[in-house]
């Protein structure tokens, strides 16, 4: 009769409704369905916005570029590429051609190179990618030390001035980082040559200036989480039943720091993505910034069309892998999105 009762009062906890992060995720389908769906609806939005940008303003840079002396289009050129790109048609209709050439996979030609656009960026995606994931690690692991050492090294160890650093860094831009590690590191002491290009120091000493402003927010917001986490009442009682720091740490204070630091680090990803292409062009590496800085300097409107949307999509990206995260990690907003 027990064994009876306990089977019936476990079938009702499981159709009562999902009490963990798998049953969660399997269950509520519908919310992360419309959260893919928002992220979808907010890359075709920038798509949209840029297009109107580039078409809507005064000039015509397409036309203009083809019409360049400079470049030594034929007619023959020139007319392939206005009828490509279907110039004689109203905005409307250019902005519906646009996005269907976008649904099926075509970003287009290139106005420079006369390459696919997808080709063109496909050159750079890597390296950037390899140098924001880089500097990414080295940003998350020096804010974990950063907000660690502010919080366990004692004042009189000079704890306390491991809480200047954040606002330090943050105040420190990437060209003046990277310059001051050429000067220092290349041309001082010679341990990497600013033309080599291939070996580990050209993505190394990059990632170092991309990492530096960059774990500055992510290990404010993780010590004032740990810091807010310890002045809490689970804490204190914690600690006077004779719980070790590493236990604390473990059990109390990192599961409470963890969805604060989570949201601002995915934000932080997007300020990588960008900062790569100044830090690229210091370092004259290959990459989606030295691509921007072409396109831009070419009038190549489809390279940045596409180059400003597909750092849109990883953007958007990766704040939809934080979004489903969330209520894995926090069991009450689990609850909030199930109704």
């Amino acid at each position: 009769m027990t064994a009876g009762l306990q089977v019936r009062e476990q079938d009702t906890r499981i159709l009562a409704g999902p009490s963990g992060p798998r049953l969660w995720l399997s269950a509520n389908g519908g919310y992360i369905a419309s959260r893919v769906g928002q992220a979808l609806l907010a890359v075709l939005g920038v798509y949209v916005l840029v297009f109107v940008i580039v078409t809507v303003l005064p000039g015509d840079p397409v036309s203009s570029q083809l019409r360049n002396p400079e470049n030594n289009y034929s007619e023959e050129e020139i007319a392939r590429l206005l009828a490509y790109y279907k110039l004689d048609r109203s905005v409307f209709e250019q902005l519906g051609i646009a996005l269907g050439r976008l649904f099926s996979g075509d970003l287009g030609l290139s106005i420079s190179s006369h390459r696919p656009v997808s080709a063109v960026l496909w050159e750079g995606i890597p390296s950037t990618l390899q140098l924001a994931g880089t500097a990414f690690v080295f940003a998350t692991i020096l804010a974990f030390l950063i907000a660690l050492a502010a919080i366990y090294v004692p004042a009189r160890f000079g704890g306390a001035v491991f809480r200047a650093f954040p606002p330090l860094f943050l105040s420190m831009p990437n060209f003046l980082i990277g310059l001051v590690i050429i000067d220092i590191f290349s041309f001082q002491l010679g341990f990497f040559a600013i033309n080599d290009y291939d070996s580990i120091n050209a993505l190394i000493y990059p990632a170092i200036t991309l990492a530096i402003p960059a774990s500055a927010p992510i290990a404010q917001i993780f010590l004032t989480a740990l810091d807010d986490a310890r002045a809490q009442q689970y804490s204190t009682v914690a600690i006077s039943k004779g719980i070790s720091r590493i236990g604390l740490f473990g059990r109390h204070l990192l599961p409470n720091a963890a969805l604060p630091t989570l949201t601002i680090t995915a934000i932080i990803v997007g300020d990588l993505l960008g900062g790569s292409v100044l830090t690229e062009a210091i370092f004259g590496r290959t990459g989606i910034g030295s691509i921007i800085q072409t396109a831009a300097t070419e009038q190549d409107v489809p390279v940045l069309q596409a180059a400003v949307t597909l750092a849109a999509v990883l953007f958007l990206t990766i704040n939809l892998v934080v979004d489903l995260i969330y209520p894995v990690l926090d069991p009450r907003l689990r609850k909030a999105a199930a109704t």
